[in-house]
């Protein structure tokens, strides 16, 4: 996680913003799309510079579904860009996308068994972000459970195992994603404390390319197999007209800069000091795009995300 450092001037606040602007293009898909990233990051950098928000706390990815010809168009030939997308950052409730993805592929290669029991702790992982979904999830996944401390040797071989949901996809090349922590309230105990005492910094870090990747992989039907990215979608499907007085409601992270008729779908989460969105928006009119924002020690600050939001929407928009 990104921690904080002494503030800058605001001077030197953008011209940290034109080095990560620069660094950023060296590896972005599409040079059409990276000023448009580059300008929502400095939008919000300009806007929150009162409150101290630096370069190093914020990271963008921006995917073009627009462009897609066809379903069986490569879901990677997308047009994208980013700001500080290759950085790994400690990623909340998002990493819930990784587990639900891996879920599928290994219900669909037969190691999993599809129970109503899976069933239910995968939509409450989604859709309500439960943390008591995700434990069971990962402990079926992964073949793991919570207990205990263990022996050195045991230990290891526990974390192992733990990252099954690691290991999968990196053998799919993703770079950046480690997932195997489970997301604790109020701490971790037992063994689950030890892991983390012995095998810190992996603990569970995405980055934002990593995350829209896959995303993108499943808003285009191309995650598993159609059948099981519609399932997935279904999950993350938020409903813009339902008012939840829950200010950090899964719909209020990127939904309040949506047009009127825009659909959202998304996977979103926040801790004590991270703040981050994943979301799949189609447009009224018919553009279609995927953006990725995570913010760093500035999760009071809720409305950073609808700031970068609303720069891409209204350049969509037009």
């Amino acid at each position: 996680m990104t921690r904080p450092i002494a503030h800058l001037p605001r001077l030197a606040a953008l011209a940290l913003v034109t080095f990560f602007s620069t660094v950023s293009a060296l590896h972005a898909h599409s040079p059409a799309l990276q000023p448009l990233v580059d300008r929502a990051a400095q939008t919000a950098l300009e806007k929150y510079a009162p409150q101290k928000l630096l370069p190093t706390q914020l990271a963008i990815t921006l995917v073009d579904l627009s462009t897609l010809k066809s379903s069986a168009s490569s879901a990677d030939s997308a047009p994208r860009a980013s700001y500080r997308g290759d950085v790994q950052i400690y990623p909340a409730s998002v990493i819930k996308l990784f587990y639900l993805a891996a879920a599928h592929r290994w219900m669909e290669d037969g190691k999993l068994n599809d129970t109503p029991e899976l069933r239910r702790a995968m939509k409450d992982m989604i859709v309500d972000s439960s943390n008591d979904a995700t434990h069971y999830v990962i402990d079926v996944l992964t073949g793991t459970h919570s207990g205990p401390e263990l022996s050195d040797a045991d230990i290891k071989t526990w974390f192992d195992r733990r990252n099954a949901v690691t290991h999968y996809f990196a053998s799919l090349g993703y770079t950046g994603v480690f997932a195997h922590k489970k997301p604790w309230s109020d701490g971790p105990y037992g063994r689950e404390s030890q892991a983390i005492r012995l095998f810190e910094p992996k603990r569970n870090l995405l980055t934002t390319d990593a995350t829209a990747r896959l995303f993108t992989a499943i808003a285009t039907g191309q995650c598993v197999t159609p059948a099981r990215s519609a399932e997935m979608m279904t999950l993350l499907a938020r409903d813009l007209a339902t008012k939840d007085p829950d200010p950090d409601n899964q719909a209020t992270f990127t939904g309040p800069v949506l047009p009127a008729g825009a659909k959202l779908w998304s996977k979103a989460g926040w801790t004590s000091q991270t703040r981050h969105d994943a979301a799949y928006i189609e447009l009224p009119h018919g553009p279609k795009f995927l953006l990725v924002v995570f913010t760093t020690d500035h999760a009071h600050e809720r409305t950073i995300i609808h700031t970068v939001a609303k720069v891409i929407v209204d350049a969509f928009a037009k």
